[in-house]
């Protein structure tokens, strides 16, 4: 009797730890925040039909279908902020699907824009989604900062937090609670750190001669629609004129510009994400830059990846990058 209870209960505690582990954990920036409805903050930019309000527009829906992709953008202009997002990616079959979160200037500077990228790309059936993420600062998309990382979990299975934490001298991506990636402002870095008024977006779109093995899957429009989910949807930052980029408010010193520091447990748990889960990095890339960027160390991982920037072990492909006009970058 005593052993049977023992399993029912060893049984309960397996259930309660995989039920938890499936759950899109908020990243410490977003506790107590107050997501936003989509007609608060958010705009419609393409998709007419494509994009769809659920839950009293506390949940988007963007598709991809043969005749259009979808997207959303912020009504205003940013200087530095937290943005936020849980999002579910389409399952099944997604060789060639892009799906992306990302602040930009690129309508306003076309030569000279910044951009801070979180790009999710498909898959065949049977492999994962891949996650990207970039960096680029007055146009430096010749000297891009990219890396790539394979995820913990199933992003199709539920929602998880993907956020951007932007500030004056500091660039922090999460996956849910995990910093997963820390840029810092240094004098080398010069103008190549985002430091102009950005917008936020959310698209779904053909990547299809790019973003799967170098575009040998494109997108299958029999398992159309692809539709990617967006909920959580978290914007803090200060609003600025788009004419003169003076702030739109008085916004103070933001809270933002103090979450920018990490402890010493979350540096531990970030370097454990990297040394598991990234792999590509621009920093290990010697084909697109045999002198390493100024930020990089060249004592971190280094016998993890190849001289084309990919981990030991992965797909050693070329790739043009996103939204057709990225650097080339091993896929």
């Amino acid at each position: 009797m005593a052993s049977s209870s023992s399993r029912l209960l060893l049984l309960l505690l397996l259930v309660l730890l995989l039920g938890h582990g499936s759950e899109a954990r908020q990243p410490p920036p977003l506790h107590g925040v107050r997501p936003m409805a989509f007609d608060e903050s958010y705009t419609q930019i393409f998709g007419s039909a494509n994009l769809a309000l659920r839950r009293e527009g506390k949940r988007v829906h963007l598709s991809l279908d043969e005749a259009t992709g979808a997207g959303f953008a912020s009504q205003d202009l940013f200087l530095h902020g937290f943005f936020s997002a849980a999002v579910k990616l389409p399952a099944d079959y997604a060789a060639g699907v892009v799906v992306a979160f990302y602040l930009t200037n690129g309508d306003r500077y076309e030569k000279t824009h910044d951009e801070l990228d979180f790009e999710f790309l498909g898959n065949v059936r049977g492999r994962d989604w891949r996650v990207q993420t970039n960096v680029y600062g007055n146009g430096s998309t010749s000297a891009g900062r990219e890396e790539r990382y394979d995820l913990p979990f199933d992003p199709t299975d539920n929602f998880h937090h993907y956020s951007i934490l932007w500030t004056q001298r500091r660039i922090i991506f999460y996956v849910d609670e995990t910093p997963i990636r820390e840029v810092a402002r240094t004098e080398a870095m010069g103008a190549a750190f985002p430091s102009k008024p950005m917008s936020l977006y959310a698209t779904i779109w053909d990547g299809s001669a790019w973003a799967t093995l170098g575009g040998r899957y494109r997108v299958d429009y029999k398992y159309a629609p692809f539709v990617a989910q967006f909920g959580d949807l978290v914007i803090q930052g200060c609003p600025v004129n788009p004419t003169d980029h003076s702030a739109a408010t008085a916004c103070g010193t933001p809270w933002y510009e103090a979450a920018a520091s990490l402890s010493a447990e979350q540096h531990k748990e970030m370097a454990s994400f990297r040394r598991g889960h990234m792999s590509y990095s621009y920093c290990h890339d010697r084909l697109r830059y045999p002198v390493a960027l100024s930020e990089c160390h060249a004592a971190v991982l280094p016998r993890l990846f190849g001289p084309d920037g990919m981990r030991y072990g992965g797909d050693h492909r070329h790739r043009r990058g996103g939204r057709g006009r990225r650097s080339d970058v091993v896929m």
